[in-house]
């Protein structure tokens, strides 16, 4: 009997199409022979989609003829209930279609960014009990948030850049107090973020005050939280991927990525086309780095997912200061670009052998919570006592 693995891809990012072609790419890798794939589609709009028009990459190009060609899904946020339904069971003149189009036996999300790699779809699928790969709702939620990030990390002496971070509200209130503690702090160039976002969407530097404005306001277009960092201006970026989960992970080769300005942008990355992902953007595999410094990423990294309490793969990237080689983390991308899937093949595994483990994780993570008590059989309700003074004010409660 084959598994059936859902995988869900799309949702509502700036990095909607980017988690298209890496579902698409994962989905290929598949040992077809061990797994029933279903893939799920999320439109712009959070409407759920499936059938075989999803896994032409071609029919992305007009998404409202996509959808309207699929078949419309859901599942109920009921605990053990993994079934895949349709959204319009009408039939021809005479029937009606199976309300069920699939029952899913693990879920991998392939979602970037907001509302799917920041924890908001991994509740859904936690309240669900379904097992899945990946981060759960916490890590992915402290894992894309690049302020919490840094809290948790510079609390387990994990190195990180100075930085401010405020929210929009206090940007508009109290603008120029800010600027002087930027300034201060950081001193300039610096480098302005939206907390929560990845690909590089929203990211600026900043040379002086006008310009800090200026990247500051079009940070708060993408994200309520705003983060500016002290800006290394002798940088190198290495990226190091993680598989397994806190108690037992390994790291991969390192990667250094070839930007042709202060950071790598997101045409950098994703500028390959609509099939090539991550993978295509300019690298070299392994970084020409020392083995000792390699070695110290590969550590780093690996101490990183373990602090954040990660699972299934990420993608770590750091940064080293040319004039001293001292090495600091930047983010981790807990649902990374392509899978880092090429970082892994230059490991020794495959692509196809990565999405065995992805699997094996779901499930085993699935079983260790499945041990642990999250209820009591007792009924308060029923017992005598302290529930009597309890009902004080209840009486009265009038429902609509």
């Amino acid at each position: 009997m084959k598994t059936n693995v859902g995988v869900f891809f799309g949702g509502r990012s700036v990095e909607h199409e980017i988690s298209v072609i890496s579902a698409l790419q994962a989905i290929n890798a598949f040992d077809q022979a061990k797994y029933n794939i279903i893939p799920i589609y999320i439109s712009k709009q959070g409407r759920w989609f499936t059938g075989p028009l999803t896994l032409d990459i071609r029919n992305y190009k007009d998404m409202k003829s996509l959808t309207e060609r699929s078949e419309e899904v859901y599942m109920r946020p009921e605990y053990g209930d993994f079934k895949l339904y349709r959204a319009n069971t009408k039939g021809g003149l005479f029937s009606k279609k199976d309300p069920v189009y699939e029952e899913l036996h693990v879920a991998i999300p392939i979602l970037h960014g907001s509302h799917g790699e920041d924890g908001m779809f991994e509740g859904l699928l936690e309240t669900i009990g379904i097992p899945f790969a990946g981060c759960d709702t916490l890590s992915s939620a402290n894992g894309m948030d690049k302020i919490t990030m840094k809290m948790i990390l510079r609390s387990e002496d994990i190195p990180v850049v100075d930085y401010v971070w405020f929210t929009d509200k206090e940007w508009s209130a109290k603008q120029e107090e800010l600027l002087d503690k930027i300034e201060n702090k950081l001193g300039y160039p610096v480098i302005v973020k939206p907390a929560n976002l990845g690909s590089s969407v929203g990211i600026g530097k900043a040379s002086d005050r006008k310009s800090l404005i200026t990247k500051i306001d079009e940070a708060e277009k993408f994200s309520q939280r705003i983060i500016v960092e002290h800006m290394i201006e002798h940088m190198m970026e290495i990226n190091c991927s993680v598989l397994g989960d806190a108690d037992d992970h390994q790291s991969s080769v390192c990667e250094e990525p070839i930007s042709k300005g202060d950071f790598l942008s997101y045409e950098e990355k994703y500028g390959g086309g609509a099939k090539a992902g991550m993978q295509a953007s300019e690298k070299k595999i392994p970084a020409d780095i020392p083995e000792e410094m390699s070695e110290a990423i590969r550590h780093m990294s690996g101490e990183t997912f373990r602090v954040l309490s990660c699972h299934g793969v990420s993608r770590v990237d750091v940064m080293v200061d040319k004039k001293d080689n001292s090495i600091y983390v930047n983010e981790i991308n807990t649902i990374p670009g392509s899978l880092s899937f090429y970082l892994w093949e230059e490991s020794g595994i495959s692509f196809m052998q990565l999405m065995d483990k992805l699997v094996a994780l779901a499930l085993k993570r699935k079983r260790e919570t499945d041990r642990k008590t999250f209820t009591y059989d007792a009924n308060i309700f029923a017992m005598g006592g302290g529930v009597k003074g309890g009902t004080k004010g209840c009486k009265g409660a009038k429902f609509k």
